[in-house]
């Protein structure tokens, strides 16, 4: 459905440490990096369709309320993976691993990267 989601950072090089770590839990990796801006794969993706990017209005990046990037994950484990590597790369807590009301397969985190976007991953398969 989408061709790529941005959302904006205000330091480069700590959200680069952040999601390089966080993001490979889930299979993606950087591919893409220049001093604006860097851009993550799944494996066996040509095309970055995840980026973080400083405004291109040259404004300070802010958090949209309201606004989440939910990324499948394809275990559980994978979930509590992303978890604790955001939490151990500068990430904060919104909600720890677990069953969620939404459906009973619903297995999801919630973290905030350091300029406070919201992430989740979620495993929607039963273990």
């Amino acid at each position: 459905m989408f061709t790529y989601i941005t959302i904006g950072i205000n330091d480069l090089p700590r959200a680069v440490r952040f999601y390089d770590p966080v993001l490979a839990t889930l299979g993606f990796e950087r591919r893409q990096m220049d001093d604006q801006e860097a851009g993550y794969a799944a494996a066996g993706d040509s095309r970055c369709r995840f980026w973080i990017t400083h405004p291109f209005d040259g404004k300070p990046a802010t958090i949209g309320n309201g606004s989440m990037p939910a990324f499948e994950a394809p275990s559980r484990r994978a979930v509590d993976a992303f978890h604790a590597a955001a939490l151990q790369h500068g990430g904060t807590d919104e909600g720890a691993p677990g069953l969620r009301h939404f459906h009973p397969n619903f297995y999801a985190c919630y973290v905030r990267d350091p300029d406070g976007n919201k992430l989740s991953a979620l495993c929607e398969r039963p273990e």
